[in-house]
């Protein structure tokens, strides 16, 4: 009898022991799956950015609060890294908006910080629509508005611009001239075509960076008066300036 009563309490307890581990691989893995959809949520990132519950679940709801922008959240380590190459973020659909965990995290809990804040975004709405007419009115090729929130409460922008290179200009001219001269509509649609996927090809992107709206309407208006200039110079205006003499 003795025999079987520890038989049967060491079966009990191998059984409540594998209960435990199971148990303990389900925590595991519900662990890790919220984990997972923690990173998916996050939308598009810079580095490795973390956020709290709480952060990531503000954060989603100011995605949807300024639907109107392209949030791309970046981790502290990468800010600088962010505002050094920010005109890569842009695109044609929407603002970006550049904006580090560290100040989701400060908005989710702090409710002046996170007014401050949102009344900045809110007000940049009417600034980035002044820099588009600005630039249309320029005549400059705006391919994108990004926006960086600072961590002293101010917003830098950053203004995309298409730049169109000497070979291009020529070809797009040749291309005019060949358009005008067409008489059939599918003749007009090819050349369109193809000057658009020229210009694609030979464009570059330049960025001009600001930290007040008249700041970047200025530069933008400076530097499209400069690529004008060039455009009409002669080889020997450009050649004016270009060689610099290094010797003592």
């Amino acid at each position: 009898m003795a025999g079987m009563n520890v038989s049967s309490v060491l079966q009990a307890y191998q059984t409540q022991n594998q209960v435990s581990q199971s148990k303990a691989t389900e925590s595991k893995t519900e662990a890790a799956e919220a984990n997972s959809v923690s990173k998916m949520n996050l939308g598009k990132t810079v580095g490795e950015p973390k956020l709290s519950e709480t952060a990531q679940k503000y954060y989603n709801q100011l995605k949807k609060k300024f639907g109107q922008y392209d949030f791309i959240l970046v981790s502290a380590q990468e800010k600088e890294n962010a505002r050094a190459n920010a005109g890569s973020y842009a695109n044609s659909l929407k603002t970006v908006v550049l904006i580090d965990e560290e100040k989701i995290e400060k908005m989710a809990t702090d409710e002046n910080f996170r007014k401050q804040y949102e009344s900045i975004l809110s007000g940049a709405t009417n600034q980035i629509n002044q820099i588009k007419a600005a630039a249309e009115k320029n005549g400059a090729n705006l391919q994108g508005v990004v926006m960086q929130v600072n961590d002293n409460g101010t917003t830098s922008f950053f203004a995309a611009l298409k730049k169109t290179n000497e070979a291009q200009q020529e070809r797009l001219e040749k291309k005019a001239e060949e358009k005008k001269a067409a008489k059939k509509e599918a003749e007009k649609k090819a050349a369109k075509k193809e000057q658009e996927e020229r210009l694609q090809e030979d464009s570059e992107i330049v960025t001009i960076m600001a930290d007040s709206l008249e700041s970047l309407i200025q530069k933008i208006e400076e530097y499209n008066f400069n690529e004008r200039s060039n455009s009409v110079q002669t080889e020997g205006e450009k050649m004016v300036g270009q060689n610099i003499d290094f010797r003592g």
